[in-house]
């Protein structure tokens, strides 16, 4: 098989990734680059001179180069689509190349969207269209992440009873990637509850919306695992130093920490497990840690492998619903002031419609954040 490959939002190369952009597009392109039945043909940007440097920058011929997305589907009927835009308009994107008859697939940067009806679509348009919807928790490639889930499945720690992750920045941003690993040691059984908290004092806005400062989640799966969840956008010693690593793994026989703090520094493995019984940690060695572009590159190889085998791809529009609704169900707790039953059955957004209503007033960013 032989697919032509489009990227929409390409973006600029930042000099210092961070807050204003990541050059996602750019890692995208870069895999597909390695994959021999893919061929990178078109792109497109708002801003011109974005999409022009992206397309010298790849070999994309100046003919298909595009500001208007819908010019460049209808042009060059691409069999594979990137979607590398802010989450606020990834659904509208998303939609109109599913419904475009001519996109196979589409690999989307995560969270899936900034409401929980426009995420939900998504997936429901991409099933009825019979086109791959893949989004970027690329984050599961990680050998640690796998040699993890190994350990797991292979009853090192007896039987999953708690899963618990402490997120940066927000669960809407960096949480998207928490939340979905989450569901994958748990095999992707679907919430039964969530119970959740935040605070949102000072404006925290990322690729154009809102993450909250702080965050304690706790909820449960229709299997009995229970879930404990952070965040802190400040790295103050906030909710995210109660659990202390990037994710645990409590079972009946013992414990697997992934990323615990000081694992930066050197000082601690970023993968390392104590069976019941054990006065020590055992560190696991592992390829790679829990951060690397690589993981994209392996991301998407998944995807198109998926694509050409006709296999449901575990970055799957329905796994990622599954994170997202764990997401939103928090900030409708928040809102609610109570526990949230599961299938959530809200449209919205509700931290954005707290902002909005006033009854969160976050005070705004200054400029050098």
């Amino acid at each position: 098989m032989s697919y032509r490959v489009a990227v929409i939002g390409t973006g600029t190369e930042p000099d210092n990734p961070g807050r204003d952009g990541y050059a996602m597009a750019y890692h995208h392109a870069t895999a597909y680059e390695k994959l021999e039945e893919c061929t990178l043909v078109a792109c497109a940007d708002i801003v011109r001179e974005n999409a022009e440097a992206f397309a010298d920058e790849f070999g994309i011929d100046d003919g298909n180069v595009f500001e208007a997305y819908d010019e460049m589907l209808e042009t060059v009927e691409p069999e594979i689509v990137s979607l590398c835009v802010p989450p606020a308009i990834h659904d509208t994107i998303a939609i109109d190349c599913i419904r475009s008859g001519v996109v196979e697939a589409i690999h989307c940067e995560k969270p899936m969207a900034d409401s929980y009806g426009g995420a939900r679509t998504m997936a429901q348009e991409a099933s009825s269209h019979d086109v791959q919807l893949t989004f970027n928790h690329q984050r599961r490639f990680s050998d640690a992440v796998r040699t993890a889930k190994e350990l797991l499945d292979g009853g090192e720690i007896g039987d999953l009873e708690r899963i618990e992750f402490a997120a940066p920045v927000g669960i809407f941003d960096y949480g998207s990637h928490s939340f979905d690993l989450c569901n994958y040691f748990n095999d992707e059984v679907s919430g039964d509850w969530a119970l959740g908290q935040i605070e949102y004092g000072e404006e925290n806005i990322l690729f154009g919306s809102h993450n909250e400062n702080q965050a304690v989640v706790l909820w449960e799966y229709e299997n009995g695992v229970n879930g404990l969840g952070t965040s802190d956008s400040d790295d103050d010693g906030g909710p995210t130093s109660a659990v202390g690593c990037h994710h645990r793994l409590i079972g009946t026989r013992g414990t697997i920490e992934l990323g615990p703090s000081g694992e930066g520094d050197g000082e601690l493995p970023t993968l390392r497990i104590r069976r019941a019984g054990d006065e020590e940690w055992e560190p696991i060695e592992t390829d790679d840690g829990l951060h690397g572009w690589e993981f994209i590159d392996r991301a998407v190889a998944e995807n198109v492998r998926c694509l050409e085998a006709g296999e449901e791809p575990e970055l799957g529009a329905e796994n990622a619903l599954n994170a997202t609704e764990l997401i939103f169900a928090t900030w409708e707790s928040a809102r609610r002031r109570g526990r949230v039953d599961l299938p959530l059955t809200i449209d919205g957004n509700p931290l954005e419609e707290m902002v909005e209503s006033g009854a969160l007033s976050p005070a705004p960013m200054t400029e050098d954040e």
